[in-house]
């Protein structure tokens, strides 16, 4: 039975630490819920990818070719009767904006319609931070805000009820922090609902205008003054008396943020926390308001919905000021505002760069070296990108202009039409699952326009970006059914000409795109240039054991093949290769195709001449001893926060720290952690928190952290990181210098500066990498593994006995092999204390 099969069937009342969305997931299943649909879009794609996608037996699930379609498919459920949860993030929303707006208003008994769109107003892994608020009101549509993790498992039970109770599509908007991060969760009674007896007549589900005004009239008339008395009434407003002398109006995920806040500086601080933003509890806003003496406070994400709304109220609240660049608040901004002086800790040292990048033996990696490479001879002069993993070929100058899904294409065409004689001299570059996204439809009106030109499709098999969901072109669907569409046929029929051509064939990319704009350059003809190679992560790993050497003799240490996070050069520019190259997944590797001298190989040595005797690890336990804990001992409040680089395994670091925590007990109090997620491709900065006992917030206030662990060395610098330290608080710094691509080995700090910059601090300079590798994990993956028994041998961690470690290690990768190499890891970062 999967974790997820065990969450759904689970008695209710037991306590999980899940993630948000897997927490809603769950909550899907036990509110009785029929259906759910979507595109994978992050924040919010863990709900199908992660959770709903192991349970296809309990409901119907599938991910849709893009949200417009998911949207109508779930509207489609709902007109047989059944509940049905549509997910998306925001960008997703307005391109399914017509069902959406369309599908408000109807008025009829039917299955619940429920939108779960993830927020991102930072953002981290979203093109824009438009807040649709004033959209939901425009729609009369109820939107529940989740506040923290028991209610986004809840969330979906809630909306249901409304949905059905009201005859309304519910929004649920859970902020990306709450989606992502992890905390403390009582599973809910499971609850079974029947399907809605449908009419056989159902001409009144109609969009013509005469059908339109009578649903609006109706929805004036019975759900607005319905909803206005709910959102009165609920006990889910929560409000958190003071001393009446100050006092803040949230909303969401700043609600914890507050908890926080409250706890640590302000305890006499008055908080009326709504649980729905529309319609707005105007009585009890002003009853809230009224009661205050001194000034009252709104605290949002996104823009100013709730202030504005006020205003109109003539409620005169303090809010952002005007033009404020503020779109998400954080424990730190808010006890800001609230009057708590953050200092801010100085360095001379900075952060090397560290711009998203894509994977070391990507399929994209030489293409956009040949595009870099023909803007550099003059032969191109602009690229028309669009949204995923090609985005990211921004960082290697193969790539200018992003908008918003598919539109690629439409941009290239229009520049096109404005200026015909540039047909040969630019390209527009996308995705194969956004081509089938939106993208096709650009496609089909270059060629019914007849705009010459090239369209490059780089066609990895899979919804990389966001984790690797299915797509139209995948070899299989969520259901693991054999896909049948072919891209290429499809293109053809369109009448385009098609190229294809392999990401990993350096000369057979020169000759494709050559081709390509000479056709559109010479003859006016349209021409797609469809570029083959998986998605490096779902390659199979023993395609990863593919080992490159270098022949020092031949090397002119000319850099160009320094393209990739996978090999680095040393002082004399000598190039060597890193524990994160991917031997390009045994296909022609990239830097070899790029040196010109030949001094890049495979070593095609025998696999033992190369690793030496096989290492014996220490034989790992089968069964744990038992371990003895007095809660009595135990601090009344831990955090950690971590720093690391993508691929470093910050994330497995705090899904262990939460296991513990809950094994320790900390599951009568809380646990949470939050991470990043997103944007963070390997080679990019990454963090992850942790906190549990007298704890709200999965982001750390300044000060409060017991311990900072920083598993590269110029992470520790990243800003407001070692602000998180309380005072004699630890700090754990792996002896790891990683240079991003293109970073000279002599811009890199140097080790004793970085020791300098910290002897303010406690640190425990720990060489974690070099003990995972005298292990025989050559690639270094446990190293965050080495770094937990480091820690786990630090004050104040030291309190949990080390079986519990173990315990908590254990129950995240229970595999034989990696368990055992786990283990190893674990002791020989206790050896180094």
């Amino acid at each position: 039975m999967s974790t997820m099969q065990k969450l759904c069937t689970a008695p209710a009342g037991q306590a999980e630490v899940l993630q948000g969305n897997i927490a809603f997931a769950a909550g899907i299943v036990r509110a009785g819920i029929h259906a759910t649909d979507g595109y994978p879009g992050t924040p919010s794609s863990e709900v199908i990818d992660k959770g709903l996608s192991q349970v296809q037996d309990m409901l119907t699930v599938g991910w849709s070719i893009n949200e417009a379609v998911a949207s109508g498919v779930a509207h489609g459920h709902t007109l047989a009767g059944r509940d049905c949860v549509v997910t998306m993030k925001i960008p997703g929303l307005f391109q399914a904006g017509d069902i959406f707006t369309s599908s408000s208003l109807f008025t009829q008994p039917r299955g619940s319609m429920i939108w779960y769109v993830a927020s991102d107003f930072t953002p981290s892994s979203t093109q824009h931070t438009i807040d649709p608020r004033p959209l939901f009101k425009s729609c009369f549509m109820p939107v529940f805000e989740p506040r923290n993790h028991q209610e986004m498992h809840e969330a979906a039970s809630i909306a249901v009820a409304i949905g059905r109770e009201l005859y309304t599509p519910v929004v649920i908007m859970p902020s990306g922090v709450l989606c992502h991060s992890e905390g403390l969760v009582r599973l809910m009674e499971p609850q079974k609902r029947e399907p809605v007896q449908m009419p056989e007549d159902m001409r009144s589900f109609n969009c013509l205008p005469n059908v339109c005004r009578v649903n609006y009239d109706m929805m004036m008339e019975t759900r607005m003054p319905a909803l206005t008395k709910m959102v009165e009434e609920t006990p889910l407003n929560k409000w958190i008396k003071g001393s009446g002398k100050r006092g803040v109006i949230t909303y969401g995920v700043n609600s914890m943020y507050l908890e926080e806040v409250r706890e640590l500086f302000f305890p006499d601080l008055d908080v009326l926390s709504l649980a729905f933003t529309n319609p707005l509890p105007k009585k009890l806003i002003k009853e809230f308001y009224d009661s205050i003496d001194g000034d009252v406070y709104v605290i949002e994400d996104g823009y100013r919905f709730l202030e504005e709304a006020l205003n109109a109220q003539g409620l005169q609240v303090k809010g952002k000021p005007e033009y404020s660049r503020i779109t998400e608040w954080s424990p730190a901004t808010i006890a800001e505002v609230l009057g708590h002086k953050v200092e801010a800790t100085s360095a001379k040292i900075n952060p090397v760069p560290r711009p998203p990048m894509i994977c070391a033996g990507c399929p994209y990696r030489l293409f956009g070296e040949e595009v870099k490479k023909m803007r550099k001879k003059g032969k191109l002069d602009v690229t028309f990108g669009d949204i995923g993993c090609n985005s990211l070929l921004y960082f290697m100058n193969a790539m200018d202009t992003g908008l918003a899904m598919g539109a690629s294409e439409s941009k290239r065409t229009g520049y096109v039409l404005s200026q015909p004689e540039k047909a040969g001299r630019c390209l527009s570059i996308i995705g194969d699952g956004t081509e089938c996204h939106s993208g096709m439809d650009a496609t089909r009106n270059a060629i019914f326009r007849n705009v010459a030109g090239v369209k490059v499709i780089l066609d990895n098999e899979w919804t990389a970006m966001t984790g690797g969901q299915p797509s139209a072109t995948s070899p299989v669907n969520l259901a693991g059914d054999p896909q049948r569409m072919d891209i290429n046929a499809v293109l053809k029929a369109h009448g385009a000409n098609v190229i294809e051509v392999s990401g990993y064939d350096r000369k057979g990319l020169q000759k494709a795109l050559k081709e390509a704009l000479a056709l559109a350059d010479e003859k006016s003809e349209f021409t797609t240039v469809v570029v083959r190679g998986t998605c490096i992560r779902k390659v199979p790993k023993e395609k990863y054991g593919q080992k490159l050497i270098v022949d020092a003799d031949k090397c002119k240490r000319c850099g160009l093949c320094n393209i990739c996070p996978g090999i680095e050069a040393d002082e004399s520019g000598l190039p060597s290769f890193t524990n994160l190259c991917s031997g390009c997944v045994s296909q022609n590797p990239a830097c070899l195709q790029m040196c010109p001298t030949g001094a890049i190989s495979i070593d095609n040595a025998p696999q033992k001449a190369k690793t030496g005797a096989k290492v014996e690890l220490p034989e790992a336990p089968a069964e744990l001893e038992p371990y003895k804990l007095d809660q009595a001992d135990l601090p009344e409040r831990l955090s950690v926060a971590i720093r690391g680089v993508g691929g470093q395994g910050n994330l497995f670091f705090g899904r262990v720290l939460t296991q513990l925590a809950f094994l320790a007990g900390y599951d009568q109090s809380n646990v949470i952690k939050g991470e990043t997620h997103g944007m963070a491709q390997m080679g990019g900065p990454v963090i992850s928190t942790f906190a549990c006992g007298k704890a709200y917030s999965p982001q750390l206030l300044p000060g409060s952290a017991d311990c900072l662990v920083s598993m590269e060395m110029s992470e520790v610098f990243r800003p407001g990181f070692r602000e998180m330290l309380k005072k004699g608080g630890k700090v754990l710094l792996a002896q790891t210098a990683m240079l991003p691509q293109g970073l000279k080995a002599d811009q890199y700090p140097e080790r004793q500066a970085i020791l300098n910059e910290l002897t303010d601090f406690e640190v425990n300079f720990v060489d974690v990498l070099e003990a995972s590798i005298k292990l025989g994990d050559h690639a270094g993956r446990s190293a965050n593994v080495v770094m937990m028994g480091v820690m786990s041998k630090t004050a104040p961690f030291d309190v949990f006995p080390e079986s519990l470690w173990l315990e908590a290690i254990k129950r995240n990768s229970p595999k034989p092999a990696i368990w055992q190499m786990n283990y190893a890891a674990f002791q020989a970062g206790r050896e180094l204390v």
